[in-house]
């Protein structure tokens, strides 16, 4: 399921934190990773060459860090508008995981601030995995999955499940918070719990697979609810699906009402205390 990683690295943020934290995981050992930093337009020769040597720095920085089979990982500076470039290599490698540092600005902040996250995330139609640069990044031991009765739902459970798969002291937190129930309204007991629709429905695949998992049922706003979840249990991983953002043919549109974070995803990306990964199904 992964098999090419685009790792953009500004030289700031958590975008190494996170890879580290999921090297240990089996379904990350042997991805073909693409280190990438963008050096954006200047206004001087000087300046671009100074931001071009800092570029090969941070390039070299990585690479030290992550400490990858050379013949697993290649480095890529490129000149431009950092946004268009990150998506153009992500089409380039034909990246199955995306991962980028977010300043995780709300609404139309990231609009007004030019956001590369949120361009990225806006017109990306590949999973993402965004973690804030003000969170903790931790070793990944519980990993949450956000459910409801969307065929993208049943993507992210499945991504969820790969990553989890084979992982020794892996927890995997299944949540389904159903919006029209009230926020109060959270059964205890696992035959209760395990009677929801949506959970029910998941079920055979969690077992079928063998990973250690719980779920949980709550009522409520999702993203909220979500975002209360990944501090009351630790979480150090969230996977929820996301529609791609605009169908192919408005791509070049702007779309007012998507950039500016009425979706569940936007609310969570911009909300929770940890790493999101937002699995990806392209509209047709």
């Amino acid at each position: 399921m992964i098999k090419n990683v685009l790792l953009a690295d500004s030289g700031i943020g958590n975008s190494r934190e996170i890879f580290q934290s999921m090297q240990d995981l089996p379904a990350m050992q042997g991805v073909n990773v693409t280190i990438l930093h963008v050096v954006p337009p200047q206004v001087s020769t000087e300046a671009m060459e100074s931001k071009l040597a800092a570029g090969d720095e941070i390039l070299e920085t990585a690479t030290k860090t992550l400490n990858l089979d050379p013949h697993q990982v290649t480095t890529l500076k490129r000149q431009g508008e950092p946004k268009d470039t990150v998506c153009k290599v992500a089409d380039e490698i034909d990246a199955d995981l995306i991962i980028m540092g977010s300043r995780g600005l709300k609404r139309l902040e990231s609009i007004l601030e030019n956001s590369v996250s949120q361009y990225v995330f806006q017109l990306a139609n590949r999973p993402m995995l965004l973690v804030r640069d003000d969170i903790y990044v931790r070793k990944i031991k519980r990993i949450m999955v956000a459910l409801d009765k969307s065929e993208k739902s049943q993507a992210s459970l499945d991504f969820a499940l790969f990553l989890a798969n084979g992982a020794p002291g892996v927890e995997l937190v299944v949540a389904r918070v159903n919006p029209d129930l009230d926020p109060n309204f959270a059964p205890t007991t696992k035959a209760d719990i395990e009677s929801n629709t949506v959970i029910a429905q998941a079920l055979p695949k969690l077992k079928r697979m063998g990973v250690k998992y719980r779920c949980i049922v709550e009522g409520g706003k999702p993203g909220a609810q979500l975002c209360k979840l990944v501090d009351d249990q630790s979480i150090d991983l969230l996977i929820l699906g996301s529609p791609d953002r605009r169908p192919s043919v408005a791509r070049a549109l702007p779309d007012l009402d998507r950039l500016l974070g009425t979706s569940l995803s936007d609310y969570v990306r911009v909300n929770a205390n940890c790493p999101v990964l937002l699995v990806r199904q392209p509209e047709e």
